[in-house]
């Protein structure tokens, strides 16, 4: 499996690829950078779509309802997307209504699955799933994963604070917290710990590489031997994973890296090849 490392973003006319993974959209979560990922869907076509869990979020609705018209509008494009001859997998995640229920709910329109196994176009098999079913693999205390988690919260509400007064400064989105999280040792040692666990259980059932979100970290490597991709989110890192006609694996962005604050411009992962 080829890898190619470096942002690349979806312009017009239509980036047309393989196949587009997406992860942790938390559509009904208040802070989700919907407005980015419409304009990005936008800009690219793909033959397959995968969506790789926490697609709604589920337990937001259930604490706080939240839907803008810009949460339907995301939902609409995709279905849209299925009729007009995409194929739409989706992979549930720890978000996400329980299998049997989205099974239902969408009505054979999109495919249903715990996990899936990509075949790429250089016949690459690779373990597609959400991550969470490596959270029962970390040795983290649970008050130190409670207090991550509320600290990622109150973060997550700043960044988008900022966000929205750059838009209407007309400046772009910038991954305020994801530049956060990297500077944070702690953060970072989790990160790389998860990144293994998820190669190791690949390579443990033969696949080629493993496809992932859970994590809110965009990432391509390959570590021993297996490709490791993680597709990002669009509530911090506002990021995809893409397999071009010609099987390679990249990382896109939105918006542009040519738009971002010198920060931000950084590729997402070093050369994996």
């Amino acid at each position: 499996m080829a890898v190619m490392a470096n942002d690349t973003p979806a312009r017009a006319p239509r980036q047309r690829v393989r196949t587009l993974f997406l992860s942790d959209i938390h559509l009904g979560f208040r802070h989700a950078r919907t407005r980015e990922l419409n304009a990005f869907l936008q800009g690219i076509e793909a033959e397959t779509i995968v969506l790789v869990g926490d697609i709604v979020d589920a337990l937001s609705l259930a604490r706080r309802a939240y839907w803008s018209a810009e949460h339907t509008r995301v939902l609409r494009t995709l279905l849209a997307r299925q009729r007009a001859g995409t194929r739409l997998v989706y992979i549930p995640g720890n978000h996400d209504a329980s299998l049997a229920m989205l099974a239902q709910m969408l009505q054979g329109q999109f495919e249903v699955h715990r996990e899936w196994v990509h075949r790429g176009a250089r016949g690459a098999r690779t373990l597609v799933l959400h991550g969470d079913q490596f959270d029962g693999l970390h040795t983290t205390p649970a008050w130190l994963t409670w207090l991550g988690d509320f600290l990622h919260g109150r973060t997550v509400q700043v960044s988008s604070t900022v966000n929205n007064v750059r838009r209407a400064l007309g400046r772009p989105y910038w991954p305020l917290t994801e530049a956060l999280k990297l500077g944070i040792a702690a953060s970072a040692r989790f990160i790389e710990h998860f990144e293994h666990v998820a190669a190791d259980h690949a390579r443990a059932r033969g696949y080629d590489g493993v496809i992932c979100g859970h994590i809110h970290r965009a990432n391509l490597r390959t570590i021993r031997g297996v490709v490791y991709a993680n597709t990002g989110d669009w509530v911090e890192s506002c990021s995809a994973l893409a397999e071009c006609e010609q099987g390679r694996l990249r990382l896109l962005r939105w918006p542009p890296p040519a738009a971002l604050p010198a920060a931000a411009a950084a590729p997402l992962a070093a050369d994996a090849a």
